[in-house]
């Protein structure tokens, strides 16, 4: 397996997922991406988005509303399926996890987008644009994208 990095992913921030691919014997390298943070050359099909915690992901479903749908209907019209991965904690496994997350922005601002919409907003997004959002740890982040590019279905 070959995986191509997009090139605006933070270095720092993906010194791990690269020891993980160098361990399990996968050839990478890095450059721009229409879409997704990873993408495998043996399954252009699948794109991988990573998202640093659901904070993130939060801000870029609201705030960043009309550039996140774009990327995801660029997806479409590529033929792509654009996945998530946030890594977050051990509490958030699957999407259902999301209605309890409380948003640490709720404390300063009843605006804020609580867990329970989130999870509303995530679920319509799935159906409309055929994503999924998957979840992990840190530690786990590597592996996870490897499975995520392996997916055949």
């Amino acid at each position: 397996m070959t995986i191509q990095i997009d090139s605006r992913e933070k270095k720092k921030a993906i010194e791990q997922i690269k020891a993980t691919f160098e361990k399990c014997s996968i050839t990478y390298f890095v450059s721009k991406l229409p879409v997704g943070d990873y993408i495998s050359l043996d399954n252009a099909r699948i794109s991988v988005d990573r998202k640093q915690n659901l904070l993130e992901l939060c801000n870029n479903v609201c705030q960043d509303h009309k550039r996140f749908t774009d990327e995801l209907k660029r997806a479409q019209k590529y033929g792509i399926q654009l996945v998530f991965l946030i890594e977050h904690s051990k509490e958030i496994k699957r999407l259902e996890d999301v209605r309890k997350w409380e948003n640490p922005r709720l404390k300063k601002s009843p605006m804020a987008v609580s867990g329970e919409r989130l999870y509303k907003i995530l679920s319509t997004m799935e159906k409309t644009y055929n994503t999924r959002f998957y979840f992990c740890s840190k530690a786990e982040t590597g592996q996870r994208i490897i499975e995520l590019l392996n997916d055949t279905k």
